[in-house]
């Protein structure tokens, strides 16, 4: 797809292969569309919008946006951003859509966007572009709270627990390699659930 010299119509052409709605593949093609649908609606780049309406109210100054072959942003996959600026986002999200008083995205859009729209038979469900699922905090009595994820190849990951106002960015280097969900899996239940003792 990056490499295709219309990545759109390269996407556009990829058979349907099951009625819409009843099954779900992670698919970057349709992030792809999605980013091409932000540049039309806005009449901008896609990491200039995203620098205007995201990064720069959100204080974040450095970031790189990798691009195609043909030149655009992308979306699916070329985002880069330290640690501490990615959690930014994830507070952004606990927040409810607010930073330092001020309403960057709509926090009903943002509601939106992380109730879940389909399961992807792995024990998740997906929204609009963020990962949902759910986990015990020993903290809690061991109850269940709900988690909002940004996944990334390699083990890349962004999760907020809005219940107990944790976020947590991990950067793996495991890319493309199937079990690159381990370690930041370990990391989120053995460091960060289990080290809540008390709210």
């Amino acid at each position: 797809m990056e490499q295709a010299p219309d990545r759109l119509r390269y996407i556009l052409d990829r058979p349907i292969t099951l009625e819409p709605g009843q099954s779900w593949v992670y698919n970057g093609g349709t992030s792809a569309l999605l980013g091409a649908l932000i540049e039309q609606g806005t009449g901008q780049p896609l990491d200039a919008f995203a620098r205007d309406a995201l990064f720069a109210p959100l204080g974040i100054e450095r970031f790189d946006w990798t691009k195609g072959a043909d030149g655009a942003a992308s979306a699916a996959s070329g985002l880069r951003l330290t640690a501490r600026d990615l959690a930014q986002i994830g507070q952004l999200i606990l927040s409810g859509g607010t930073h330092a008083g001020r309403e960057i995205v709509p926090k009903r859009w943002l509601e939106q966007s992380t109730t879940a729209k389909i399961a992807t038979g792995d024990g998740l469900d997906y929204g609009y572009q963020w990962w949902l699922g759910s986990a015990p905090v020993r903290a809690l009595n061991w109850q269940p709270q709900p988690w909002i994820g940004g996944f990334g190849n390699g083990g890349q990951r962004l999760l907020v627990m809005p219940a107990t106002g944790v976020v947590m960015v991990a950067f793996f280097g495991n890319y493309d390699r199937m079990d690159s969900w381990k370690y930041p899996a370990r990391m989120w239940w053995e460091i960060m659930l289990l080290g809540l003792e008390r709210m």
